[in-house]
């Protein structure tokens, strides 16, 4: 069956509490009011079952993670399958004992579990202390095929990283998305605020122009102790247009057509996939060049 050229993603940006159960059910409902407003393709923000718990290195904390599949993975996905979208879920994920991920679970619109994306580059800065918790994934940069269209996760920290949406482009990817938990700390935000987002959304956009996809950034909004998050969530499209973008302090979903035919136009006018010198990017592997490279 051939798939529509013209899909409806949306991006899910809530603000959380304590209590997991309340936010699993806000998460389904807003599954429900996305769909019924014409969604495909449903994308929630990074570790939406709780509390950013990263500001503080605290070993209770741990008992956060679920396995994968899991309680709170398998109630997304039964909203998948009875309102027939793909949805994009961010868990925290516990693999094995003391082994445990920042983990994008995939589901498409018939509820099948297509698949995980493990969080790859992991920051440690003051309030974002995740190294503490979890690993760094081993399983690659992935893209998932699903009813709506191939859609590539990255999550966060990963947006700051254009190799990791290079990557994750070659292997197909129409849309890129990074669930994402962002915000200012308070000392911080008059000084550094709006370039701080600026240039949050500046990365992602070029990485929208330089592969020639769209990409979907869901962030979390409100105030959770020593971080205001601020949302600004949005979709821009393969020439870095901004299509929708939300507000820094509000609940919201916002719904944006993707014509997914634009890929190709944009990608044989801008051919930056064609013109890539792979024969001369060994450098890439290396953590720093030390004088010159010939090859």
């Amino acid at each position: 069956m051939s798939k529509p050229e013209k899909v409806n993603v949306a991006v899910v940006q809530m603000t959380c509490t304590a209590n997991k159960q309340a936010n699993v059910d806000k998460a389904i409902a807003k599954i429900a009011e996305a769909a019924s407003q014409g969604a495909n393709i449903v994308c929630l923000q990074e570790l939406f079952p709780g509390l950013y718990f990263c500001q503080t290195e605290d070993h209770i904390q741990f008992e956060l993670a679920e396995p994968i599949p899991g309680p709170t993975s398998e109630r997304i996905q039964a909203a998948a399958k009875e309102h027939g979208v793909v949805v994009v879920a961010s868990l925290f994920e516990k693999r094995a004992a003391g082994v445990y991920h920042n983990t994008a679970a995939v589901f498409d619109a018939d509820g099948a579990f297509l698949g995980i994306y493990r969080k790859m580059h992991i920051p440690d800065d003051p309030h974002y202390y995740e190294k503490f918790y979890f690993t760094p994934g081993d399983i690659g940069f992935r893209t998932f095929d699903t009813k709506f269209g191939r859609v590539g996760v990255c999550i966060c920290w990963d947006q700051w990283f254009p190799e990791a949406a290079r990557l994750t482009a070659l292997t197909g990817a129409q849309i890129l998305v990074y669930p994402t938990a962002i915000g200012w700390l308070h000392p911080e935000k008059e000084e550094y605020g709006p370039a701080q987002v600026s240039a949050w959304e500046t990365m992602m956009r070029s990485h929208a122009i330089a592969n020639g996809v769209f990409v979907a950034a869901p962030n979390r909004v409100g105030i959770e102790d020593n971080i205001e998050f601020w949302g600004h969530s949005f979709v821009v499209d393969p020439t870095g247009t901004l299509l929708k973008v939300g507000s820094h302090d509000q609940e919201e979903i916002l719904i944006v057509e993707c014509n997914l035919a634009q890929i190709d136009f944009s990608r044989t006018h801008w051919p930056f996939l064609r013109d890539r010198r792979i024969d001369a990017y060994s450098g890439l592997t290396k953590r720093f060049i030390d004088g010159d490279i010939t090859s």
